[in-house]
């Protein structure tokens, strides 16, 4: 599981990446920029909901020992 995680993780982190090349700064919420700025907004959230897993995945295993 700590693997698949780490995959999704390293996806959601790419797509962020990608996304962020297509940012117009001067028409943030327009056209193909507002798309990027969504998405770049899902993915963060789809990288802290991963890391708040992990985390949550390794306290459980801790304690049941």
């Amino acid at each position: 599981m700590k693997i698949f995680i780490s995959i999704l993780i390293a996806l959601a982190t790419g797509l962020v990446i990608f996304n962020a090349t297509k940012l117009d700064f001067d028409n943030l919420f327009e056209g193909d920029s507002a798309v990027a700025t969504i998405s770049i907004l899902a993915g963060l959230c789809a990288i802290l909901m991963l890391s708040i897993l992990l985390v949550s995945k390794t306290i459980a295993s801790r304690t049941k020992k």
